[in-house]
């Protein structure tokens, strides 16, 4: 069996864009108060959730990126005990 994509069925699929997406994003330490920069990954898919540790207090940060249909990045960040 094989699947028969119409070029309508590829548009809903893979929408067309000018090809760039955010791969960075200054945010600001819930712990600290400091900025810091983070390294986004758009291949990932379109929500992600996960941790990473302050560059300056080494806290840990739980981040949620979430990328719109043009390839920006909204990423909310809070304070994680794990």
């Amino acid at each position: 069996m094989t699947d028969d994509w119409t070029e309508a069925d590829l548009d809903d699929e893979f929408p067309l864009g000018d090809g760039t997406a955010d791969t960075e994003s200054l945010v600001t330490c819930p712990h600290c108060g400091e900025a810091n920069e983070i390294a986004l990954d758009p291949g990932s898919g379109s929500d992600q959730e996960y941790v990473e540790d302050c560059h300056v207090c080494c806290r840990p940060i739980l981040m949620y990126v979430r990328y719109g249909p043009d390839g920006s990045a909204d990423v909310d960040v809070y304070a994680s005990d794990s």
